[in-house]
């Protein structure tokens, strides 16, 4: 077996690198083939901002019949590395046959690149981007993923494990169906909030996007800020995600609440663009752009997809998070169209958030695995630390 390092510029590498996981997922028909642009702009320095401090290296590994039988990355983020105990690395975008030999070949390239560049354990598999995308080891739950999300086959998790890769955190994914009743709790805890003229929650207004944009940054940099994994966002970042959100983005998914017009906490949902995407194979021209805009007039999925939900940290424990809930409901419910609401995945450091989770009648539907190797076998392990908040 060989390693072949792929280059931006060598265009047959780059397709093999993109078709490998054809031969992995060939009969699995919960696989989704992500979009080929998607991919390739994490590994465009002109796209993703973490080459700015960063760098990234793909490989595919070939057998002595010179088919290609798996793939892998590896990327380290001078910024980033730094806030663990020890200089962490990153792999991800793994695709293996099952055999641990060949695995190992793909993990080990990984660690001696980065060792290289100083570091000294990597975590995987992970994006080299934000957490929102390509983050963990599907484990349990393997059902059609949603937009930019991973899907493994369940050999993977041996595969990492025989290795020596680690549990660093569990990350939960909830489902509940979305035309179910309002739990009591959570419209008490609206109405309370209610009686005070100074809260109010409303859904977005696409020509004030501008707007949302500043609100969702000052919401997301005040409930995160500070933890492990959690990048400040900036203004430019902040208005480019609401861009990118505009032509999939449903109104009535997307909540915001506010005390005395100040930005409190948001809880935005948006359709399953892996719905819209499924027969695409990868493709993304101009036929691929129609088919999409035309199938979002339509409302061509009943399916939505909680990305974020967050309240800031002042007013945590007041209630706010039954509000946005309720508010989402009084939107969703009169439209009568969405059935299926998946959530993003919650991470097992943060259990308040899998409270209200649970709380709001998800049920766990899939679970990932963070995992982490150091590189230094004789170092006790330590998985990540929980969040601090207040409690609701």
């Amino acid at each position: 077996m060989k390693l072949l390092e792929v280059s931006r510029k060598d265009k047959k590498l780059v397709r093999r690198f993109l078709d490998l996981p054809l031969k992995i997922y060939a009969n699995d028909p919960e696989w989704i083939q992500p979009l080929d642009q998607d991919i390739e702009q994490v590994f465009d320095p002109k796209k993703n901002k973490r080459w700015r401090q960063g760098k990234a290296k793909r490989w595919i590994l070939v057998n002595a019949e010179g088919e290609d039988i798996g793939r892998v990355a590896a990327y380290t983020n001078e910024k980033i590395s730094k806030k663990e105990n020890q200089p962490t690395g990153g792999m991800g975008f793994f695709e293996c046959i099952d055999n641990q030999e060949a695995a190992n070949i793909l993990f080990e390239q990984c660690r001696i690149w980065l060792l290289d560049l100083g570091m000294e354990a990597m975590d995987g598999p992970i994006n080299f981007g934000e957490r929102d995308a390509w983050w963990g080891l599907l484990v349990d739950g393997f059902y059609s993923p949603v937009y930019k999300m991973n899907y493994h086959r369940p050999y993977y998790q041996k595969l990492f494990v025989d290795y020596g890769f680690q549990v660093y955190f569990k990350q939960f994914v909830y489902y509940r169906k979305v035309q179910d009743p309002n739990l009591p709790k959570f419209q008490e805890k609206y109405d309370n909030l209610m009686k005070d003229p100074g809260y109010h929650f409303t859904t977005v207004n696409k020509k004030q996007l501008s707007k949302y944009a500043e609100d969702f940054r000052t919401i997301y940099n005040n409930a995160w800020g500070g933890h492990a994994g959690f990048s400040k966002m900036d203004e430019k970042q902040a208005q480019r995600i609401m861009r990118q959100l505009r032509p999939i983005l449903a109104p009535e998914l997307a909540i915001f609440g506010y005390y005395k017009d100040e930005p409190i906490g948001f809880f935005i949902s948006i359709p399953d663009m892996n719905q819209i995407f499924k027969d695409f194979k990868g493709k993304f021209g101009l036929i691929q752009k129609l088919r999409a805009w035309f199938r979002l007039r339509r409302r061509a999925t009943k399916k939505c997809y909680g990305i974020v939900f967050g309240v800031v940290r002042q007013q945590q424990g007041q209630g706010v998070d039954g509000g946005l809930i309720t508010a989402a409901a009084h939107s969703i419910h009169p439209q009568g169209h969405w059935d299926h609401l998946e959530m993003t995945w919650i991470g097992d450091f943060n259990p308040k958030m899998m409270r209200i989770a649970k709380d709001t009648g998800g049920e766990i539907y899939k679970t990932y695995h963070t995992m982490r190797y150091l590189f230094d076998r004789t170092i006790p392990f330590e998985r990540l630390p929980l969040m601090e908040s207040k409690g609701e």
